[in-house]
């Protein structure tokens, strides 16, 4: 497999005169490089250079809104409720968690909850955020409805991700960042792509069966939620799917479960609602970072299963991942992956386009 080889600043500023092009304000449009870039980074290709385009498009055709500033409509000393002003996620995003880093500073802990919001990218970029100043991060966001509840044939909820970040010594820190769906909706369309069954568990039929063939789930089945079946336990992943929609459509009083317009029909504005919260270790038990060091010990150093594959704790998968990009010089993009996007980027007379003259493989 041939990829790119393309440093983060190559990258970077691709994006945003790629954003800028279609009017974006720059600080915008840096805001939502940096949480694409993030993503390659952390090996989250799903969530980066790859989702560029639908950010072009969502600004091109005034689906989405290019001018204004989060604004504040209610607030207490530890929460507050946001109106994003429809505009780009990670401005939302980005806006909030510094809201609920600088309450967390004040009083312990800060709750923020937005809605007029759009797609913000990795949940876990603004977890971490929190991280960056010793305290304990979360990200909740609703999304378009693509999951299939235990026991029903309808999608009603989205893949709506949890973050939790909280920091150890020395740099470490626990990241956990994940989909309350089984399995990314991409996944499903590879396999579709390549003509390969689906491993069960994945996705369900029009009738809400377990199903190994990925077309029945892209046409009128869905994925299903953590666990899979409800003998396997996916009931668990329904009941965390439907938490996450509390915290952010039904507390933000924004667009939720079936309301939400459907993944890439971009006829009305998304709505979506976030949640994003802080907690200062500090107002609680002495020694958390400490602790923290301790619990992430503990579980890395359990004799692993197998002698091939050592046991990690969440994050590190996107730590490794990181190290290497940095050992390569870069992150190493798919080719046709850059192709499409330079190819978008001509359409809006960007210039320079992304450079592919180091070429890897892997």
């Amino acid at each position: 497999m041939s990829r790119c080889l393309i440093s983060h600043v190559e990258v970077k500023g691709f994006i945003e005169r790629c954003m800028t092009a279609v009017g974006a304000k720059q600080h915008h449009a840096r805001s939502l490089a940096e949480v694409l870039v993030e993503g390659d980074h952390r090996g989250h290709y799903s969530h980066g250079l790859n989702r560029m385009d639908m950010y072009v498009k969502d600004i091109q055709t005034g689906i989405c809104a290019k001018d204004g500033e989060p604004v504040v409509e209610k607030e207490s000393a530890a929460t507050a409720l946001v109106d994003g002003r429809n505009l780009l996620g990670p401005v939302v995003g980005n806006f909030c968690m510094n809201l609920a880093i600088k309450k967390a500073k004040d009083v312990g802990i800060g709750w923020v909850v937005a809605h007029n919001s759009n797609h913000y990218g990795i949940a876990g970029y603004y977890a971490m955020q929190a991280v960056k100043e010793n305290m304990i991060g979360m990200s909740f966001t609703n999304t378009s409805p693509l999951v299939v509840p235990t026991r029903a044939k309808e999608c009603t909820l989205g893949t709506n991700p949890i973050s939790v970040a909280a920091p150890a010594k020395d740099g470490d820190s626990f990241v956990l960042d994940m989909a309350t769906s089984a399995v990314a909706l991409g996944k499903v369309e590879l396999h579709e792509r390549r003509g390969d069954p689906i491993p069960e568990g994945w996705g369900c039929d029009p009738l809400g069966k377990i199903t190994t063939d990925p077309k029945e789930v892209l046409t009128g089945g869905g994925l299903v939620p953590v666990g899979g079946s409800e003998d396997t336990g996916g009931y668990k992943g329904y009941g965390l799917g439907m938490m996450v929609e509390v915290f952010c459509g039904i507390l933000a009083g924004a667009q939720y479960s079936k309301y939400i317009r459907t993944w890439k029909v971009t006829d009305r504005v998304a709505n979506l609602g976030q949640c994003f919260v802080a907690i200062n270790p500090e107002n609680f038990a002495p020694g958390f970072s400490d602790r923290m060091s301790d619990l992430l010990s503990i579980h890395r150093n359990l004799d692993p299963a197998d002698l091939d594959t050592p046991v990690l704790a969440a994050g590190d998968p996107e730590r490794m991942n990181m190290k290497k990009c940095e050992d390569m010089g870069g992150i190493p993009y798919h080719i046709n992956v850059v192709k499409y996007m330079n190819e978008c980027a001509r359409k809006i007379g960007v210039n320079p386009l992304l450079p592919c003259d180091k070429i890897v493989s892997g």
